[in-house]
């Protein structure tokens, strides 16, 4: 059987559509991880995606009848460009059924090439019941993604070009997998041709049908899929793809959406491209592999497989990516409510940068502040910190990897003031970008003025914005202008705000 697949890798048809990759070096990547770090850029296709090669090669392999008759296919996007493109290669008619969940800038992309688009379904499941559905009503040959021999050796052939460019023969090669089409390819050939060669597949962790079928020895569907890696949102392995696997692979790990977003930063700081969710889930897999393995001094290669994201996801991308690289830590930490309590302790936080911090008076018994930092990734750096906080008498709860904090909390700390707040003064500040910022503002304020409402974000930006609530004694407004003033900060009073008026007052 093996010698049957290398011959359908090696005579596979994918270049009329397909272009050979590069495998690119990733310098940065390589010196964090003490290892040799190359990445195989099939985002680099004309549909970004290595998904031409498979559907290419299927599609070639079909009698004159079956494409005159017309092709159906369902896809999460990267699938479905591949076959809109082929289909318009070979002059032949394609319907493509996606998800209604697909990005839209894989829904146009098919549009563009082509091909008539049907939404339907929240998974991709469900788009392939509905495809399979007009194979009957309607004559149609399907397409299947990643469960057919001719598409598993169209993604083949990505190990034919990896072999011959590499300079010798790789300690590690790790491949994104969702219905196992890649993977199943990928490894026949890899190791036929580098027998010692260990082969990691790398699922997220909300998507992980993969890894369930071989925990139970058989394939199962999962209940639920998550849809943030979109382009392996699938419920069950392929029948012949599973095969490939418990034969060829040498293990299946899984990431969470946090470690994907630092994949995909990764992949930008080497190459300046931006990779999509699916599409980071193998350099997301083999940082996590090394370190859990402590593995220094291999050699070792990823999939780059897709970069087809929404401009808009990266907004999503860009805050979970500190956290996924450890690089960021989120905490909560009880302080007193008292005029100074706030400076006090962010001098013991020291020099640290801060990422974040939420803040709103609640009444004088204390106060809750949620607090964002950046933390040294893969040390003791974030216990040392806590460990620092409660010998200083704080008590202090670690969230870096509470959901509900990360996606809801830190944007809701807020809501009106009590109503023995008494006088407030709303200003908008712009802090420049740099460690004491901010003990340097609350330290020009002195103790004359208490902090009703604080919130910061660092957005990158060359300043930090702002929002801070100040209690204001009686004569004093005229101080604590004078004060902010003396801090040489931009900024703007907002006690007239409306927005301010309907929520914070």
């Amino acid at each position: 059987m093996p010698d049957a697949y290398i011959k359908r890798i090696l005579n596979a048809r994918v270049y009329d559509v397909a272009r050979e990759t590069p495998l690119e070096h990733a310098p940065m990547m390589s010196a964090r991880l003490a290892n040799t770090v190359w990445l195989k850029r099939e985002d680099l296709q004309p549909v970004f995606s290595f998904k031409c090669r498979g559907a290419y090669n299927k599609m070639a392999s079909l009698s004159g009848e079956a494409l005159a008759s017309g092709v159906v296919a369902a896809s999460a996007g990267n699938h479905a460009q591949g076959v809109a493109l082929a289909a318009q290669r070979l002059n032949a008619k394609a319907k493509i059924v996606m998800p209604v969940t697909t990005p839209a800038i894989k829904v146009d992309a098919v549009k563009r090439f082509g091909a008539t688009v049907i939404l339907h379904g929240d998974t991709f499941d469900e788009a392939a019941a509905k495809a399979k559905a007009l194979v009957s009503a309607e004559g149609l040959t399907f397409i299947h993604p990643f469960d057919d021999p001719e598409v598993i050796a169209g993604q083949g052939t990505i190990a034919v070009e990896l072999a011959r460019q590499a300079r010798a023969p790789l300690d590690y090669v790790f491949v994104c997998l969702g219905g196992g089409g890649l993977i199943g390819g990928m490894a026949v050939y890899l190791r036929y041709v580098w027998p010692s060669v260990k082969i990691i597949g790398v699922e997220p962790e909300d998507a992980a049908c993969t890894r369930a079928a071989l925990d139970r020895g058989r394939r199962v569907t999962l209940k639920e899929v998550g849809l943030f890696a979109d382009g392996c949102a699938v419920a069950q392995v392929g029948k012949e793809t599973f095969r490939l696997i418990q034969a060829y692979v040498d293990d299946v790990i899984t990431v969470s959406t946090d470690e994907i977003c630092a994949g995909v930063k990764d992949i930008f700081e080497d190459t300046r491209a931006i990779a999509e969710p699916a599409g980071a889930l193998a350099v997301a897999g083999m940082k996590k592999y090394a370190l859990d393995h402590q593995i220094e001094g291999a050699s070792m290669a990823a999939t780059v497989s897709g970069a087809n994201t929404n401009f808009d996801r990266l907004r999503y991308i860009s805050e979970r990516t500190e956290i996924g690289e450890r690089r960021e830590a989120v905490i909560s930490v009880s302080i007193p409510e008292q005029p100074g309590a706030f400076r006090r302790f962010c001098s013991v936080l020291g020099r640290r940068n801060i990422t974040e911090f939420n803040y709103r008076y609640q009444g004088p018994e204390g106060a809750r502040v949620f607090v964002g930092l950046s933390t040294t990734p893969h040390s003791d750096d974030l216990d040392t910190l806590i460990d620092k906080l409660v010998a200083s008498g704080y008590e202090v709860q670690d969230l870096s990897d509470n959901e509900t904090a990360k996606l809801h909390v830190r944007h809701m700390v807020g809501g009106h003031a009590p109503s023995d707040l008494g006088e407030e003064a709303i200003y908008r500040v712009e802090f420049p970008e740099r460690p004491g910022a901010l003990h340097k503002f609350l330290s020009a304020l002195g103790k004359d003025f208490s902090i009703s409402l604080f919130h910061y974000r660092n957005h990158g930006a060359a300043y930090g914005r702002v929002l801070v609530g100040l209690v204001v004694p009686p004569g004093k407004r005229g101080a604590l202008k004078s004060a902010i003033i003396g801090v040489g900060y931009r900024f703007w009073e907002e006690t007239d705000n409306p927005a301010y008026e309907a929520y914070l007052r």
